[in-house]
């Protein structure tokens, strides 16, 4: 009896011996090993121009961003060319343009995925609305400017302000967010869907409670992506408000500053060293909002998605 069961002992531990490599041709293992440099290599190139513009921004900028008259102040009453004064007008500005732009954008974006996925099931409607988000993907901002500025401005007879550049910001935004939103619902297993069916559940419901806390980190990284592109557009800034050196906080009436402006205009008073130091900080003061909006997102999906 001892005999038999040592046997069955044995065997067993021969039929559960985990598997070596050993076995791999040498030919394989050197595939293996240059894929990896090749990888990490190209990993390394990509790096370069980003950590060299990021230091760049923060070696050039950083002396004017670290005062308090640069958060608390405008440029009113001080030229270009002097020392002096903050970019409290520009920020604003900025935060206003994206707070309008978000606020448009987001729902619309994020509901238009919603039916693309859910429930246009490839009818007509769903194939032109995917058509024409793939085509706006692709407009560049200066085309979307001179749109706002044909019927805004032009045919309604509304006035140069920052809620035409808002307005011009949204027909950039929203096609980036219904694309990763509907990339991000696609990627929620059906699995869930049809258990939440199966306890009837109602779809929208489904659709609220279940696809979307899902899908939740992807959809909010994609919404600070989208955010961090319209922030930084030159274009729709230049032809739809004037420039100012004081605050405005009015989107629909006079001309409203912003960080992109700020920079275009500082480029264009020359290159006296209160200039540089005053268009490099505004170059570093919108990479620091847009990597405090990025953090915040991340808080936030990080805080609010389903744990997986």
């Amino acid at each position: 009896m001892t005999n038999n069961v040592t046997t069955v002992n044995a065997g067993s531990r021969k039929l559960g011996t985990s598997p070596t490599f050993s076995d791999i041709s040498q030919g394989r293992k050197t595939t293996n090993t240059v894929a990896t440099v090749l990888v990490y290599l190209t990993m390394a190139i990509a790096m370069i121009p980003l950590i060299w513009v990021l230091w760049e921004v923060i070696s050039r900028g950083l002396a004017p961003v670290l005062t308090a008259e640069w958060w608390t102040s405008s440029q009113r009453g001080v030229l270009y060319h002097q020392p002096g004064g903050g970019a409290l007008h520009a920020i604003q500005g900025t935060i206003i343009q994206t707070l309008i732009t978000s606020a448009l954008s987001i729902p619309i974006g994020v509901f238009t995925a919603i039916y693309l996925v859910e429930y246009s099931n490839g009818n007509r409607l769903g194939r032109i609305t995917t058509f024409m988000v793939d085509i706006l993907t692709g407009v560049p901002s200066i085309v979307a400017a001179l749109f706002v500025f044909t019927t805004w401005i032009t045919l309604f007879g509304f006035q140069r302000s920052g809620m035409a550049v808002s307005l011009s910001l949204v027909i950039l935004m929203v096609p980036v967010i219904i694309r990763n939103t509907e990339e991000m619902l696609r990627v929620v297993p059906m699995d869930l869907r049809e258990a939440s069916y199966a306890l009837g559940v109602p779809k929208w419901k489904t659709i609220a409670k279940i696809v979307l806390p899902t899908a939740l980190s992807g959809i909010v990284t994609g919404i600070m992506l989208a955010i961090a592109r319209v922030m930084g557009e030159s274009a729709p800034v230049l032809i739809l408000v004037g420039s100012t050196q004081a605050i405005n906080n009015d989107p629909f009436n006079g001309p409203m500053s912003s960080l992109p402006l700020m920079m275009l205009d500082m480029y264009k008073a020359g290159t006296s060293p209160a200039v540089l130091d005053k268009l490099w900080g505004a170059a570093l003061t919108l990479v620091l909002i847009i990597a405090l909006l990025n953090i915040g997102a991340r808080i936030i999906s990080a805080k609010f998605s389903v744990k997986q």
